[in-house]
């Protein structure tokens, strides 16, 4: 009987170290370069959505906040969604209530309608990406960060990447929590540094994924397929499991969103990480 016990142990201890191995590989990462990451990119803090105040009329995500932050010497981290026609709208939410008052979604409403919309009560319009890359094009580099809705990730990723190649002096990365987003980009544009966007999103209450999903996205277990070039994870959730293993193992680059105070920002440049910030001017 004992023997029976110590065996069926034994088998359960080496379906453990498998799972346990399949959980670090699934989140395998590309290594940060001895060197360290770009230059160009890594010698900055990103404002996140622009450098924004409302207090002071400049709402996020709005060509005036991208032009703040890229004068003050700052990257920035904008989103992108694709409109019922096809044009990329520099918003972050599917809806635009919250910030126009408007009560639709981006993918329902033709671009031409979207750019008459002013945000948060101020004269600033809803930009398109065209209208923001010029401001930081020879400047400060850009993380922008594709939303994907009801399986746009292909045409939205070769739209975004078919303008960029209007603008070869822009220092560019994209991010995205979708995988086919990075999947797409390793297969055809190698070159684009791209980074896997994570957070606990059991944490999430708007999330609407099912649980399976939403533990394989959480402790970024596509990574093994889009092999990011880095990682952008939620300061709540640094110390989650996956990001610490993710870190200390595969050693990709981080950035971490939001950080919110000059003292955080202190201490993750000093361990070799890059910062995503908001609400105050980063140093």
């Amino acid at each position: 009987m004992l023997l029976i016990v110590l065996k069926i142990l034994l088998i359960l201890d080496l379906i453990a170290l498998v799972l346990a191995g399949l959980y670090v590989l699934g989140m395998m990462a590309r290594r940060r370069p001895k060197g360290g990451f770009n230059a160009k990119l890594s010698d900055r803090h990103y404002a996140h959505r622009g450098l924004h105040l409302i207090a002071s009329g400049i709402p996020e995500n709005s060509t005036r906040a991208f032009r703040m932050a890229a004068n003050n010497g700052y990257g920035a981290e904008l989103d992108v969604r694709m409109s019922r026609d096809k044009r990329l709208v520099v918003m972050h939410d599917e809806s635009l209530k919250r910030t126009t008052g408007a009560n639709a979604s981006v993918s329902a409403v033709n671009g031409q309608v979207i750019n008459q919309l002013t945000l948060e009560g101020t004269r600033e319009k809803v930009p398109f990406l065209e209208e923001v890359l010029p401001v930081f094009s020879g400047k400060t580099p850009l993380l922008i960060e594709l939303k994907t809705e009801n399986g746009n990730y292909e045409e939205l990723t070769r739209r975004v990447v078919g303008l960029l190649k209007q603008y070869p002096e822009l220092d560019v990365m994209i991010e995205s929590f979708d995988p086919r987003v990075l999947f797409w980009l390793r297969r055809h544009r190698p070159d684009i540094l791209r980074g896997q966007l994570a957070c606990n999103l059991f944490r999430d209450e708007d999330c609407t994924l099912n649980p399976v999903l939403r533990f394989l996205l959480s402790n970024m277990l596509f990574n093994f397929l889009t092999r990011p070039d880095f990682v952008a994870y939620k300061c709540e959730d640094g110390r989650e499991l996956a990001p610490t293993l993710c870190r200390r193992i595969w050693g990709p680059q981080f950035f971490w969103w939001v950080v919110r105070s000059q003292e955080q920002v202190n201490a993750l440049v000093e361990r070799g990480d890059l910062v995503i910030f908001e609400g105050f001017p980063a140093k």
